[in-house]
């Protein structure tokens, strides 16, 4: 849990994931020797901040959303929101501007709606801030902000370890509405012919999803896909013998939206485990569905 505990310490919200682009690709140099297969690794210009691995002859692609979200501030104390933050006076906050680090804490004008930061000083406009990473880890749980998705990532990162054919796509902006995936699925179509998408992203602990059940596989969300392709997941799960749970949800959204509503042919399922406590600064999941979830990726990547 120590790389994934990294991984949730590092500034990336939503427009801004230089820094964790800057991490991966050291991390990849620095590991990729002892992976089974090396990869060949796409970045720079024409991926912007993204990050493409390809390994073999691919036939399915992993998508993993980099960034988080958080509050960009305005004007005056003012802030405004990256996605979809939990919102509570009192939240600590994290960032940096030209004179310094900042440590703050959130304030919500409830009567005027309006949000703002507690600080000593003004802060300069643009500045992004984001929840302050405390990582608790007991026997069976990890806790900790940004786990949605930084756990999505350090789950793609673990099934690169072993991937012999396929693709691993670190993508940008999910949560403040995506764009990145749509340049990333038509290079990997025209270039690979690949058009099977698995999603790598953290979903909900509900009333029908529970934690440490397994990790969830999404019939269907604000968005619906083809049931021929989730089936065929659905089959490769039960085969496995791993521990999953089917969610079925009519709200909320992921990298697969980009997927669906693209000129290519492509199947997609989203594939996470659940986590309590969404988009706040204590987002826990159980370990055995962390468990479940890399070693059902691993499957998927083999038989899809």
């Amino acid at each position: 849990m120590k790389l994934l505990e990294q991984l949730c310490q590092i500034h990336a919200p939503s427009g801004n994931e230089q820094n964790l682009s800057e991490f991966l690709l050291n991390y990849i140099q620095e590991h990729k020797s002892q992976w089974k297969v090396q990869p060949q690794v796409l970045h720079g210009e024409a991926f912007q901040d993204c990050i493409v691995l390809v390994f073999g002859k691919p036939r399915s692609a992993i998508f993993a959303h980099m960034d988080s979200i958080g509050f960009t501030v305005r004007y005056g104390r003012q802030l405004i929101k990256i996605g979809g933050p939990g919102i509570e006076n009192g939240y600590k906050l994290v960032g940096e501007d030209a004179q310094g680090k900042i440590a703050c804490t959130l304030g919500l004008d409830e009567e005027e709606g309006e949000l703002t930061y507690v600080f000593e000083r003004e802060i300069e406009r643009g500045t992004e801030l984001v929840f302050n990473c405390d990582f608790r880890e007991t026997e069976d749980t990890v806790q900790s902000c940004y786990l949605d998705n930084r756990l999505g990532v350090w789950s793609a990162l673990k099934v690169a370890e072993t991937l012999e054919n396929g693709v691993i796509a670190f993508s940008c902006w999910e949560e403040h509405g995506g764009g990145s995936v749509s340049y990333l699925s038509r290079y990997l179509y025209e270039q690979y012919g690949v058009k099977q998408g698995l999603i790598s992203d953290i979903t909900w602990v509900t009333e029908g999803v529970r934690a440490g059940e397994g990790v969830a596989i999404s019939m269907r969300d604000s968005l619906i896909p083809r049931r021929a392709y989730v089936q065929r997941i659905i089959s490769i799960a039960k085969e496995s013998g791993i521990p999953f749970q089917l969610e079925v949800e009519g709200a909320g959204g992921s990298d697969a939206k980009e997927l669906q509503r693209s000129d290519y042919p492509w199947d997609w399922c989203f594939v996470g485990a659940p986590e309590d406590n969404v988009h706040t600064p204590d987002e826990i999941v159980h370990k055995k569905d962390i468990e479940s979830m890399v070693a059902l990726y691993k499957v998927l990547m083999e038989k899809l």
